[in-house]
């Protein structure tokens, strides 16, 4: 049965998934946390396999008839440890902020102190963000970028360490989009007899292509993600290079933070960590960074300026400061023309979302379909051309128009 029949008693939620089926194909999506999920991977996520609740570990489950949930997660584990090198690896959490709570839960207690990437320089909510359980239940201090270079300044990191004494220093981010030094990071954590975590939520696919360093030589424990560059299901995952803090991580996902295991998703893990395995992934990573690079030259090469000054990931970060707009304005004038980004903060921005005044955008998802770096230049460009509309406050829906035209002709090249 297809998924059009299935759902022929339920037009509402069949148009709007066919609506974004289609969205997809139209839309040059830029956003670095997304990306396009092979066939196989969808194939897992909706077989029968979803039926199936469970809870604890292969072997030792407290449901009966998960034998084969068992064959998938050992696959998934083993995979995992492969592709990155870990002697330990937890495939259960539901999403990356879980596995960092699950990290939470084994190696700090409510009101310990955490020290981590602020937000508006590239952090992530669930490292201590005031929002965020994780901000609410520890006494979370950050550390930031350097002003005039949009980069980690290690010396000022280990200062504010050495003031601070965190239990857990954290490294990665969802906006950073340079390389992190992680043996320094590692040796600032000693220094202060921390423990050390890493969450590569979105390198995690550049790591397993070998074009951007692992930390798992580094760190104590690292978290990522399996979506966005790994271009797997959304889910987490929790490795480590030794088994020190196994049997804690193992009780702190089950029965720590989470119930039920996700099986389809699991599955879907598997199909894609096996996927990441195979030789073609890193040559997928090395266009990837091309794509992005390629983007930020482009970019610069009009006038926008390009936090940091460029990317050695999937990702760039524009600072609208200069040209009289924020983040909502640039991320609506590219939507008119069908390419798909987000606001963002950047260094020292205001806390107030509204104000914002970044753009972040990615090339993952745009890189699976097959988009080069002359794409990308021509993408670029369209972007320069639709910020400068957006400023002038004139003539954005001519520019757009033109835009949409040039869109259109890259995504029917270039099919999801």
């Amino acid at each position: 049965m297809t998924a059009d029949t299935a759902l022929k008693h339920d037009p509402l939620i069949a148009n709007a998934l066919a609506s974004e089926k289609q969205r997809q194909q139209d839309q040059i999506e830029l956003i670095a946390s997304e990306n396009i999920v092979s066939p196989a991977v969808r194939a897992a996520l909706g077989h029968e396999m979803s039926n199936k609740t469970l809870e604890g570990y292969p072997g030792k489950r407290f449901h009966g008839g998960g034998e084969f949930v068992d064959v998938i997660e050992q696959a998934a584990i083993d995979r995992a440890k492969e592709l990155f090198g870990a002697a330990y690896c937890n495939v259960q959490p539901h999403s990356g902020a879980q596995a960092n709570q699950a990290v939470f839960f084994s190696l700090v207690e409510p009101g310990d102190r955490i020290l981590s990437l602020d937000l508006a320089a590239g952090g992530h909510l669930s490292h201590g963000a005031r929002p965020n359980l994780s901000g609410r239940w520890f006494k979370a201090h950050h550390y930031s970028v350097g002003r005039e270079t949009g980069t980690l300044d290690y010396d000022q990191i280990e200062a504010q360490a050495r003031k601070v004494k965190p239990i857990l220093l954290i490294a990665g981010g969802s906006a950073y989009p340079r390389e992190i030094d992680f043996a320094r990071m590692a040796a600032i954590a000693k220094a202060v007899d921390a423990r050390f975590l890493v969450d590569m939520a979105h390198i995690a696919g550049l790591v397993a292509a070998s074009v951007h360093p692992s930390p798992l030589p580094h760190a104590d424990i690292v978290t990522c993600t399996t979506t966005k560059t790994l271009r797997g299901p959304r889910g987490g995952l929790i490795l480590s290079r030794s088994n020190e803090h196994a049997a804690q991580l193992q009780s702190a996902v089950f029965p720590g933070v989470q119930g039920s295991l996700h099986s389809n998703v699991l599955a879907a893990k598997a199909v894609c960590l096996g996927e990441a395995l195979e030789p073609s992934f890193k040559t997928y990573g090395r266009q990837v960074q091309a794509n992005a690079r390629a983007l930020a030259e482009a970019l610069i090469a009009r006038g926008v300026n390009i936090v940091s000054g460029g990317t050695d990931t999937h990702m760039v970060l524009l600072d609208l400061s200069s040209a009289g707009i924020n983040g909502t304005a640039a991320e609506q004038a590219l939507a008119a023309a069908n390419i798909t980004s987000n606001k963002n903060p950047v260094p020292f921005d205001s806390p107030k979302p509204s104000e914002w005044v970044g753009l972040r955008l990615g090339t993952a998802a745009a890189t699976t379909r097959g988009f080069d770096e002359a794409a990308m230049r021509q993408v670029g460009g369209l972007i320069a051309d639709l910020i400068g509309a957006a400023a002038a406050a004139g003539n954005l829906e001519d520019v757009a128009e033109n835009a949409r035209a040039q869109v259109a002709k890259l995504t029917d090249n270039f099919p999801a």
